[in-house]
Order: structure tokens, then sequence, then C-alpha cells
């Protein structure tokens, strides 16, 4: 996978497929199999480009300059730049929707359509936001990811009725055991409470072009509910797309549907 010095780390993405550009951004604690099967499809007639966030996939440590999400935007232009691309088609899911409003405005010249997918602007609840602190602390304390955390974390992505013993689940929950104590304690926890501790940003999604922009949210989405979708696809004045049978990665757990709706909404706009 190709690589980008970015704030002195090496930056890994994915660049595939050629035509007009598709950015995607993945959720925390995932990297880009989270899109394989849109890489798949929208490559056929995109070039589509998957920036793995910092300590995720084969990307680096985070930044020592990285404070909030718009340094994550930040970065992401700067990629842009070291590639050479002026104007992309953004999908953001999760965190990556949180960065990818930012950038859209930041820098709207650049921006030519936009995705935020079971993602939401606003403040974390406070509630989650306490209980998410909490399992960060407890993983920095041990410098891994137990399997009582484990059993804790790893249902919040997927829909309740998920089979535990699918291949995603168990795929997902085996790439989280895995990480090291380097990765968790110097991006992955430090990055989380940047996430989770995230400014109220709701108030710029007006700001966002209506005519060129699109949410969609699992119907089952548990950290992001489709009420919160709701909430911005109301401020922004744009259409909501639900995903059935989905929830927080409704990129894998939907990807025929989602597919469908990315190109679509792509043949229009990109």
């Amino acid at each position: 996978m190709p690589v980008a010095i970015i704030d002195d780390q090496p930056l890994h993405y994915v660049d595939q497929g050629s035509g007009p550009v598709v950015l995607l951004g993945h959720s925390y604690l995932w990297d880009q199999q989270m899109w394989a099967p849109q890489i798949a499809a929208l490559s056929q007639q995109y070039r589509v480009i998957v920036p793995e966030l910092w300590g995720h996939g084969e990307s680096g440590p985070m930044p020592a300059q990285t404070h909030s999400l718009d340094d994550l935007a930040r970065q992401t232009l700067a990629l842009l730049d070291h590639l050479g691309v002026a104007k992309v088609n953004l999908v953001g899911l999760s965190v990556g929707g949180m960065w990818g409003a930012p950038l859209a405005l930041l820098a709207p010249e650049r921006v030519n359509s936009l995705v935020l997918m079971d993602t939401y602007l606003g403040a974390e609840p406070e509630a989650t936001r306490e209980k998410y602190f909490a399992l960060l602390s407890a993983i920095e304390a041990t410098g891994a990811i137990s399997d009582a955390l484990l059993d804790i974390i790893v249902p919040i992505f997927f829909r309740p009725g998920i089979d535990p013993d699918s291949a995603l689940y168990q795929d997902f929950r085996q790439s989280l055991r895995a990480l090291p104590r380097d990765r968790l304690l110097h991006s992955i926890v430090p990055l989380g409470r940047l996430i989770f501790g995230r400014d109220d940003a709701l108030e710029g999604l007006s700001r966002l072009d209506p005519n060129t922009t699109l949410v969609m949210c699992g119907t089952d989405d548990q950290p992001r509910p489709p009420a919160e979708a709701q909430e911005m696809a109301d401020l922004i004045g744009c259409d909501l797309v639900l995903i059935p049978d989905a929830g927080h990665i409704s990129s894998r757990e939907n990807p025929d549907f989602v597919n469908e709706a990315l190109l679509t909404f792509l043949a229009n706009h990109a």
C-alpha cells in the first residue's frame, strides 16, 4: 500500500481505479478493510482513495500536532495535495464523517459531493462519552484490550442480531485483540479521546450544500442512531437514506444496499 509523510508520520492509503475521485473515510478501530466491498464496486468506474487513520491499519502513530477533528481534516487535505487531487467525492463513516464535514467546510472547492454515514457532528452525549472514556482508561491501564473489554466494545459496532460466530464479527474481535501496546497507548487511546471529547459542530452543517450532500445510517446503528442522522439531514436540508439490517458498520453489514445507494448518488453528483 502506498504511503505519504504527513506531519512527519507515514500515512498509508489505498489508491485504486481511475475516474472521478471517491475518498472514503473509515471508522475508529477499523481500517481500509471496512470499505472492502465498496472499494471493489466503486473502483470499476472511480478512483477510490482510502486513507487509514493514525495507528490503524498500516499507518504510523498519531502525529504530535493532532489535537482535533479539524487536524484530521487538514491532514487529509495534505494527502490530497500530495496526490495532486483537486476535487473529491467524500464518503465518511463514523469518525470519517466527523472529519469529512469539517474538511468540506474548510475547503468547499475541494469537495464535489459529501456522504455522511453512521456519524454525528454534535458533541458525544454525556452518558456515552463517560462510558467510552472509561473504556479508554481501562485500555490505557493495561496496554491491551482484554476479553472482558472486547465483550463490551465489539458488539457496539454491529446490529444487535448479528451472529457473533460470523467471520465479520470474529475477524474484527481478533484485530482488536492483536493491537500492540505501543499503538494502543500512542494512537488508539489518544485518538479515541479526541473523537469522543469532540466539540459540537452541528451549527456548521447548515453551510453544507444540501443538493450535493447525503446522510445515510443503519437502521440498527446503536452508537449513532437514526435519530441523530435525521437531525443532521434536517439541519443540512438533504436526503436521509436508512440502511436496512445494518448497525454502525453498515458498509460491511449490508454492502449491496450501500454500494447501490453510493453508486446512484455518485452517478448524479460525481
